[in-house]
């Protein structure tokens, strides 16, 4: 009978190489794998922030801009509209913007803004999805002789005030979303960024 001795050295030795072989080896085919899980730079700049110029933006003006695929409006308000607000309270569902889903914190106020004059909203109707028509004017509509201006849905009859609040009564069960955005300057707002300090 042949006596087998075993080398302790050689079997640790070729142990470890297995081992640094094998973890190198699955890590070349991990690889591939995570990379794709990466979102690309494509989506990536899809859901960057986005900066808008409202230097040149006028009383009751309103400008749409893209973000994350929303269309995003920004608009100003004059004093009069400003002045309308608090009497349409009594109109709405959710006057005082307590669903806290629809803005952030520091949107959620009588303006729904960050300056009263300057509004920012996601134009999607929250019925649908449908995107409502500015109506702008303070004056009665076909669809409301008492409107003071705001957002008209046509398809199902949505209305919101310039506030983007939904009013009483109809197929859209809450205001208009506020996106999260800040003031880099007096001209220079950028969507998709809490202010700092903003929670």
């Amino acid at each position: 009978m042949a006596e087998h001795s075993v080398n302790q050295g050689r079997r640790r030795f070729l142990t470890a190489t297995t081992t640094v072989v094998g973890g190198v080896g699955a890590a070349f085919l991990a690889a591939p794998f995570l990379k794709s899980w990466q979102p690309s730079a494509r989506a990536q700049a899809a859901g960057a922030p986005v900066q808008i110029d409202i230097s040149k933006l006028e009383q009751g003006q309103l400008i749409i801009m893209s973000w994350r695929g929303l269309p995003v409006w920004v608009f100003r308000r004059s004093p009069e509209m400003l002045q309308a607000l608090p009497t349409l309270d009594g109109n709405l569902r959710d006057p005082q913007s307590r669903n806290t889903d629809q803005q952030p914190v520091y949107a959620a106020n009588p303006h729904r803004a960050i300056r009263p004059e300057i509004a920012v909203y996601v134009g999607i109707c929250t019925h649908l999805g449908c995107s409502p028509t500015f109506v702008p004017e303070l004056t009665p509509q076909p669809f409301d002789a008492d409107w003071k201006g705001g957002f008209f849905c046509p398809c199902h009859k949505s209305r919101f005030d310039l506030a983007g609040r939904v009013y009483s009564g109809v197929p859209a069960p809450t205001n208009l979303p506020v996106p999260p955005h800040r003031f880099i300057s007096d001209t220079l707002i950028e969507v998709g960024v809490d202010p700092e300090g903003a929670a």
